[in-house]
This record gives structure tokens, C-alpha cells and sequence, in this order.
């Protein structure tokens, strides 16, 4: 496969370098593998995220194969991501962003360069719509809190973790930042082990192995504050 040598699409990293291997790592709740689902709902936009990935792709020359390869993410589910037909989730938009030399936050929303942006309550939009039983598989839910801020180092969300059996340990580039808004939560960092409830926090490596998920049958709401590491 030849070099990328083309001219970089804004918003990308200045970090050369990209994986060329499959992924092989379990995942969380901000990592969850995406899988074929509904549709989207809601009026389009002019410019989706499964837009910004398929021209990023297209600006290095890589076929849906080559980036299936470099991301473990299936070629058919790269397919419905670029035709909007599923957003794929933050781990991997990590994955995807580290592919095409190009920042999370650009895939995710390019927004606008200036120096403030603000979101009011009710002008939030879910960055990701899955059925139940999706959701209560993965144990979660998100809403973007800054689509609209450009060239972001930041990327901040709420949460919904909800109950399930599913424990897989992640570890992936960045760090996590994350404060309990509702409910009772448990983190679990290396060989580290805490219970969270409203107004408690937590932030860690993501390099090491963790997992968070909330506790006692009931859902809770987090504010996350991730980085994703190397932009």
C-alpha cells in the first residue's frame, strides 16, 4: 500500500504515523464496537459524520478495506457508517480519527473556529441513537457537549450508563475524566477499584486496563472528559 502523500483535510493531526494492524482490544462503554442498526433518525444534515469519514478516506487514497485494516472495524459496517446509516461509537471514532490522520473531534463535528461556543439544555443531540437492546448490551448512551467547538483537544459527553453483564476491560491512548451526576457508578483502573456516587470523580489513564459501568440496577449519569491522547 503506497504512503499517504497527499495534502491533510483540516482538522488533522500532525501525527504521521497511523496502525496498520488489526485491533484486538476489548472495550467500555466509550469504546463499544459498533454493529449494523437502524437508521438514524431525525432531518439529515448537510455534512454527517459518515461524510467527514468516507472524504477523509478518500483524500488518503484508501480503499474501505485498507481502513478496515487498519481499524478492525468490519468492511461492511464501515460501509453503513459512511452512508450514515450507523454513528459509530467513541472508541471507535479513536480508532478512525488515528487511521486518517485526523482529529476525533473533526469526524465527530468540525464546528466553527472561534473562541467560545455554547450549548444551551435543550439544544443537545444525542451523538449516538441505539435500540434498547442495544443500549442496556453496552450499558450506554451519549450526548456530545461541544459539536460545535473547532480544532477541540477536548471532547466532552454525557452519559447514561446503563445496567449490564458485559465487563471487558479497555485500554486505549488518552485520558478519562469523569464526575457522577446521578446514581451510583463503579471504576475500575488497573488493580484499583472505586464506587462513585453524585458529586464523586475520577480520572485516569486510559493506556491502563479499565472499565466503568454503574451499579445497584439502576442507571447513571456521568459527565466523561475525554482525550484522546496524541493530537
Amino acid at each position: 500500500m503506497k504512503e499517504e502523500r497527499v495534502k491533510r483535510q483540516p482538522g488533522a493531526s500532525d501525527k504521521s504515523k497511523s496502525s496498520r494492524g488489526r485491533y484486538t482490544g476489548a472495550d467500555d462503554f466509550l469504546t463499544a464496537p459498533s454493529h449494523p442498526g437502524r437508521p438514524v433518525a431525525g432531518p439529515p444534515e448537510k455534512e454527517q459524520v459518515g461524510d467527514r469519514i468516507r472524504k477523509a478516506r478518500e483524500v488518503h487514497s484508501l480503499t474501505l478495506e485498507d481502513l478496515s485494516s487498519r481499524t478492525g472495524i468490519d468492511v461492511d459496517t464501515l460501509s453503513r457508517v459512511e452512508s450514515n446509516v450507523l454513528i459509530p461509537p467513541l472508541g471507535e471514532l479513536i480508532r478512525l480519527g488515528k487511521a486518517l490522520q485526523t482529529r476525533m473531534s473533526y469526524l465527530i463535528s468540525p464546528g466553527v473556529d472561534k473562541p467560545m461556543t455554547v450549548v444551551k439544555a435543550d439544544q443537545r443531540r444525542p451523538a449516538a441513537r441505539y435500540g434498547r437492546g442495544r443500549r442496556v448490551r453496552y450499558g450506554y448512551s451519549y450526548e456530545s457537549l461541544a459539536p460545535e467547538k473547532a480544532n477541540r483537544l477536548m471532547e466532552p459527553f454525557i452519559v447514561t450508563l446503563s445496567p449490564t453483564d458485559v465487563e471487558e476491560p479497555s485500554t486505549h491512548d488518552g485520558q478519562e475524566f469523569l464526575f457522577v451526576l446521578e446514581g451510583e457508578m463503579e471504576a475500575r483502573v488497573g488493580d484499583q477499584t472505586e464506587v462513585l456516587g453524585p458529586g464523586d470523580a475520577v480520572y485516569y489513564d486510559s493506556s491502563q486496563p479499565h472499565l466503568v459501568r454503574c451499579i445497584g440496577g439502576s442507571e447513571a449519569r456521568i459527565l466523561a472528559v475525554l482525550y484522546a491522547g496524541g493530537e
